[in-house]
């Protein structure tokens, strides 16, 4: 049977949506999915047959949903995946002045202190790590994140299951609906208010999508660092691996958990420069949650990146029974007698070399760790390995039984393509790839409390 040849292809699409990822170095578009008023027969699509403005069309394949797919299947959507290496698929920009944010992703997948007075009036404490650009503080400005949005033009013949044909048409189809993989998946921009200190608190919440009350489930606590301070609740889980990487499928599928990503709005708020009244609103929060939903207060975690670190390091002195164990990226504490109660905790350090404050501060907190009794693995990995080359280095620390790790990323080998070799940029470039480490992630579920 002969098919017909109808009207031009825009005047079938039904609808668009844009799909967007979340990779080391922030939300990408990574795709949009078109929906076609008849089902399309996957064999006859191509590439050449779509173009997408400031984009590179990389595959073009029908589908059942609006969803990416490993192959193609005749549905009444047509997906057309784009390279995440677009400059214009960037939807997410940092707030480091210092280091650039139009680097090109790597290999790696789509998982300070203010010396203004704290909301009691008391400044910061002196233990609190100064600003500077290998530390938050310096060099910030807001971080922004754009909307996701495609413009998309069949260039090329569309056929439906049926033979019928869709020509060509210049008329461009614009996204009206968004689709962000992972970042959907929470709930976001909820609000704790403390009633001890009365400070508010932004958060948002992944909640186990198969929820059994009955059972007991382990919570991370993600903290962002300095550049990603702000009012929008998504950028904590638009800026990186830090948040989503916990709630993402496959994590989710070995080990289901909660994963609590606040938002903060200054970094008094975050209480990275050891603000008591900042510190209790985040335990207070910890403590709601874990009345609310059925949390094993003895799997709970805590992991942050620059002052998310110094934050869950104060928590961790703080709150020294809180925690079964923390994932410390690329932050430092300058007051090492503060950081003693560390010594008998559980804790994955990573920080790299060229890291000019994070490095050097890390090292004192472990070589003061060590003073006091605990038992430490060390070790120097190259930044620039794939997340299964990884693999076989987080093995052997972990065998080693330490409660305690210290990974730093050669010099030399952490900084993504576009960006310069500067103190700021390794900063910045150990997050977008520790979170990317499956192996400790592992070893954080593996830890729990006494």
């Amino acid at each position: 049977m002969t098919g017909t040849q109808l009207a031009a292809g825009s005047g079938h699409v039904v609808e668009g949506t844009a799909i967007t990822e979340v990779f080391g170095d922030g939300q990408k578009l990574t795709a949009v999915a078109l929906r076609y008023d008849k089902e399309i027969d996957a064999s006859k699509l191509s590439p050449s047959t779509f173009k997408v403005t400031d984009r590179t069309v990389t595959n073009v394949y029908a589908n059942t949903s609006a969803a990416k797919a490993g192959h193609g299947t005749n549905g009444e959507y047509v997906v057309i995946e784009l390279s995440p290496l677009d400059e214009a698929a960037r939807l997410y920009s940092d707030g480091f002045s210092g280091g650039s944010s139009s680097s090109t992703p790597s290999q790696q997948p789509s998982a300070s202190a203010s010396t203004a007075p704290s909301p009691s009036g008391s400044a910061s404490p002196s233990g609190a790590p100064s600003g500077g650009p290998g530390g938050p503080g310096g060099g910030m400005q807001s971080p922004t994140l754009k909307e996701a949005v495609a413009e998309v033009t069949q260039v090329g013949t569309v056929t439906t299951s049926a033979g019928d044909t869709y020509a060509a048409d210049s008329t461009a189809v614009t996204t009206s609906k968004v689709d962000n993989l992972i970042v959907d998946d929470f709930r976001q921009g909820l609000k704790y208010t403390d009633a001890g200190t009365g400070n508010s608190l932004q958060y948002n919440l992944f909640v186990p999508k198969n929820y059994d009350k009955s059972k007991s489930y382990p919570m991370v606590l993600f903290m962002h660092d300095g550049g990603t301070t702000g009012t929008n609740p998504l950028i904590t889980l638009t800026q990186g691996l830090g948040a989503v990487v916990w709630a993402s499928e496959s994590e989710q599928a070995k080990r289901e958990c909660f994963v609590l990503a606040p938002q903060f709005t200054s970094e008094a708020d975050e209480g990275s420069d050891g603000n008591a009244a900042a510190l209790q609103t985040i335990k207070g929060l910890i403590d709601s949650l874990t009345g609310k939903y059925s949390i094993d207060k003895k799997r709970l975690y805590t992991t942050g990146q620059s002052g998310g670190t110094i934050t869950s390091i104060a928590l961790d002195f703080t709150y020294p029974d809180l925690f079964a164990a923390s994932f410390l990226v690329a932050g430092q504490w300058d007051d090492l007698s503060q950081v003693k109660p560390l010594a008998k905790q559980k804790i994955w350090a990573v920080v790299s070399q060229g890291d000019e404050q994070a490095y050097p501060g890390m090292t004192g907190i472990m070589d003061t760790l060590a003073k006091q009794g605990a038992k430490i693995s060390r070790a120097v990995w190259d930044g620039q390995l794939t997340p299964g080359q990884f693999a076989p280095y987080a093995a052997q620390m972990r065998a080693e039984k330490t409660p305690i790790n210290f990974t730093a990323l050669k010099k030399g080998t952490v900084v993504w393509p576009g960006l310069a070799e500067s103190s700021v940029d390794n900063h910045i470039c150990t997050w977008r790839t520790a979170y990317a480490i499956e192996g400790i992630r592992d070893w954080l579920f593996e830890q729990k409390r006494k």
